[in-house]
């Protein structure tokens, strides 16, 4: 292996503006990173960019480095590149220039397995759907952890030097964690909900399986929240939103089941009505029980076919339970008239009246459901 340059950092600009302690701690990095085997180019535009810190745990994610280009993993694992640029852009990880020599071992790797779902022989767009789920979640998880250990792993009067180790030290740790974690959560989910799912001689006789089924849908919004982003700052109001997330999945036992969070609403879906309803009340109690200081909630829900696809769903039973949020008075759930026929006599409802939704061309008879003696809301107000 040849011997790395030695690198004049001082000469390369690379200590301008940095003085005394800070100083000393950048140069020691500096000289790490040149053993590790960074250029002179590399450490400038780290520099340059305010990324100095970062560029070890960046390296240390990131394994031997880039080694392919997008064309030679291809070839490596028997793959159609545009196969392969086409999964990887819905996983999110796409490929430029195919020539260019960014891939790493890491990426052929998973070139590999993207291979082996292929020679399934199930149909390419059900998986790319697949994979998009799987970019959009993982997306999701990465930016948890980094802001986790960002918010915790700096402390006032840390250098860089002090910075890039810790979070080296954090990556090198939490990433044997978050993967098997991530494959147990899977694997739970997808079992309960194949303990729920139903396969009758009908399907099979038809082959037909795996398309719409009846559900009981609900979204749930928090009233106001785009006026409170103006009276208060953005970190408060991340606070509230995640606040909503953990108790829209405190509720969500099965047969209900949280799909997805939207800044100020969450989406939940359930195969029985009743569950559903008492969920959502709960959800709207558990508002309540914040304080005055917490938004106003409210919550529509509606029953019927509904297609799941790529882990959302569509269908005239989504777009009714959005519109049914959007008319709902805050501290209230309403549902259409079938989720209050099929949801039973274990909750006490008041008719709203008939009608006629926003982007609906038919009329829809609107139902209050409250629990059983409900009558007052948080701040002492008769209930609507």
């Amino acid at each position: 292996m040849t011997a790395q340059p030695e690198i004049d950092f001082e000469a390369e600009g690379l200590l301008e503006g940095v003085d005394g302690a800070p100083r000393e701690a950048r140069l020691e990095l500096l000289e790490e990173l040149a053993e590790a085997g960074c250029t002179a180019e590399e450490l400038k535009e780290a520099v340059v960019a305010g990324r100095l810190t970062l560029l070890p745990v960046e390296r240390a994610l990131a394994g031997e480095g880039p080694r392919y280009t997008a064309r030679e993993i291809a070839e490596e694992v028997d793959l159609d590149l545009e196969v392969l640029q086409r999964f990887s852009s819905a996983l999110g990880v796409p490929y430029g220039d195919p020539d260019e020599r960014r891939g790493t071992e890491a990426d052929l790797e998973a070139a590999r397995m993207v291979k082996a779902f292929v020679d399934t022989g199930l149909p390419e767009d059900g998986l790319l759907g697949v994979a998009r789920t799987i970019g959009m979640g993982t997306a999701r998880i990465a930016e948890a952890n980094r802001e986790l250990i960002v918010r915790t792993l700096i402390r006032p009067g840390d250098t860089e030097r002090d910075v890039a180790r810790r979070f080296v030290a954090a990556a090198d740790y939490m990433l044997p964690l978050v993967g098997p974690t991530v494959v147990y959560a899977l694997q739970a989910h997808l079992l309960e909900q194949i303990r729920r799912d139903v396969i009758g001689a009908t399907d099979l006789a038809s082959g037909e399986v795996g398309g719409t089924v009846d559900l009981t849908v609900c979204f749930a919004d928090l009233v106001e929240f785009t006026r409170l982003g103006e009276e208060i700052d953005a970190e408060e109001l991340g606070m509230v939103a995640g606040r909503l997330e953990e108790m829209a999945t405190a509720v969500a036992e099965p047969p209900v089941r949280l799909v997805k969070t939207i800044g100020d609403e969450v989406m939940l879906v359930s195969t029985e009505p009743e569950p559903m309803v008492a969920a959502a009340l709960e959800l709207i109690d558990a508002a309540e029980a914040e304080g005055q200081q917490f938004p106003w909630l409210r919550a529509g829900i509606a029953s019927g076919p509904t297609l799941p696809q790529s882990g959302d769903y569509y269908g005239r039973a989504v777009n009714l339970a959005s519109r049914l949020t959007n008319v709902a008075r805050p501290g209230s759930v309403v549902l259409d008239e079938a989720t209050k026929e099929a949801a039973g006599e274990g909750f006490e409802y008041s008719y709203i009246g008939e009608r006629r939704l926003k982007g609906l061309d038919y009329r829809v008879k609107i139902y209050r459901a409250r629990a059983p003696g409900e009558r007052r809301d948080r701040s002492g107000r008769p209930r609507g």
